[in-house]
């Protein structure tokens, strides 16, 4: 059966089976990359010695294979596209891609896929490029190992690092972003991956999503982005293992979710952020084994949402556990730890014999009126919040754990 399969592709696909070698470069060889990529035949492998080459925008619309060797230097500059791709089955290494133009009016971009499947862009390195790979309409690419650096001041004058629009079973793995206006930018984009990327420093977010529905983010890295990650207008997403860190701002959260459905947040970590978790419109989102540490607020969790699970976490270090701006409780908290809980173990379980409520009246004074702040740590204010808890007036009564656990939970 194997030799059969193997007899079909060869009639079919013929470049698959076999493939020439070129240079570019090398002593008795093209010098031009586009000169060689139009003489090359589909399944071509085409090595590129180091250099430095300022072609005004290089198309591949063939099957091959481009590799640099030595690092060779791909210029832009500063007026161009570098490279697009407008064929399956491409792959593009081992390049620097330096000055793409830029355009308030195009997205120009270091590497562009067109309407392309099966493409691999890997280890590349993206320096000072507008958009850094950008992937419109494409499928089945994979975009690994990239390093992807730009100078992104703000976020109108700047790009994103990997900007994918209407794209299916894209597979991001592995890359450095920093400096971009989004690190990682996802809109129409379904059944995708994104693991282990590290996405930094962005001048808003290190992650996007945008009406993208049943994707997976796992074992990523979101450090000291302007406003952290943004999950907008999309149902099925997936969010594991992630750490949220250092995103500090009026507007800036571990991660902000709004609009979004049937989700998991599980086993991550939103260690020093302004606020570890944001949510608006949610429903049916399950958010277990997280670790919340360090933030302003840990949960902001506003009346629209409902149907949500919050279980399962440890709350620790947090200047407020959960904040919200309504009395209606439509969500469940059940079996978190919280470092706050004042209460007993008579039976000695494990799970605190009284609820434990974690919304506090002077957070929710606080955050209208953010000056109070300097009453923090003055007795009035301990004395405040430990009659609320009592007593609950202004606080939701039914915001509240049943079994609070009394040690941290060990989690996986």
């Amino acid at each position: 059966m194997e030799r059969v399969v193997q007899i079909i592709l060869f009639l079919s696909f013929p470049w698959m089976v076999s493939g020439k070698t070129w240079h570019v470069n090398k002593t008795g060889s093209p010098s031009s990359i586009q000169h060689t990529l139009d003489l090359a035949a589909p399944g071509d492998t085409i090595l590129v010695e180091k250099g430095v080459y300022a072609e005004k925008g290089i198309v591949i619309h063939k099957p091959v294979c481009l590799r640099g060797i030595g690092w060779p230097v791909l210029d832009g500059e500063k007026k161009y596209e570098i490279i697009g791709v407008n064929a399956d089955d491409v792959t593009i290494e081992g390049f620097h891609f330096l000055y793409s133009g830029v355009s308030g009016w195009h997205d120009i971009a270091g590497i562009k896929i067109y309407n392309a499947r099966h493409v691999t862009i890997r280890s590349n390195i993206l320096d000072h490029t507008f958009f850094g790979i950008y992937s419109l309409g494409s499928s089945n690419c994979i975009i690994s190992g990239n390093i992807l650096r730009s100078d992104a001041d703000n976020e109108i004058q700047s790009g994103n690092g990997i900007h994918c629009w209407k794209c299916d079973s894209m597979e991001i793995l592995d890359n450095e972003i920093t400096r971009h206006r989004d690190g990682i930018y996802f809109e129409f984009v379904t059944h995708s991956l994104i693991r282990g990327n590290r996405s930094y420093s962005n001048a808003r977010y290190g992650l996007h999503f945008m009406f993208s529905h049943n994707d997976i983010y796992e074992n990523n890295l979101f450090r000291h982005n302007a406003a952290g990650v943004s999950v907008m207008f999309s149902h099925g997403v997936t969010m594991l293992r992630n750490t949220f860190t250092e995103n500090w701002g009026g507007s800036a959260y571990g991660i902000l979710m709004k609009e979004i459905t049937d989700s998991k947040v599980t086993g991550n970590r939103f260690l020093n952020n302004t606020s570890g978790i944001y949510m608006e419109g949610t429903t049916r989102i399950l958010i277990r084994e997280n670790t919340f540490s360090g933030n302003g607020w840990a949960l902001k969790i506003q009346a629209s949402c409902s149907d949500d699970i919050i279980t399962g976490n440890n709350f620790t270090g947090n200047t407020f556990d959960i904040a919200t701006n309504g009395s209606l409780v439509l969500n469940t908290f059940n079996a978190n730890y919280w470092d706050k809980y004042e209460g007993y173990d008579l039976d000695r379980n494990g799970i605190g014999d009284v609820p434990y409520h974690p919304v506090s009246l002077y957070s929710m004074i606080a955050e209208k009126n953010p000056s109070v702040m300097m009453l923090f740590h003055s007795f009035m204010v301990s004395l405040l919040d430990k009659t609320e808890k009592m007593i609950p007036s202004i606080t939701p009564e039914n915001l509240k754990d049943d079994k609070p656990f009394m040690k941290p939970l060990r989690l996986p």
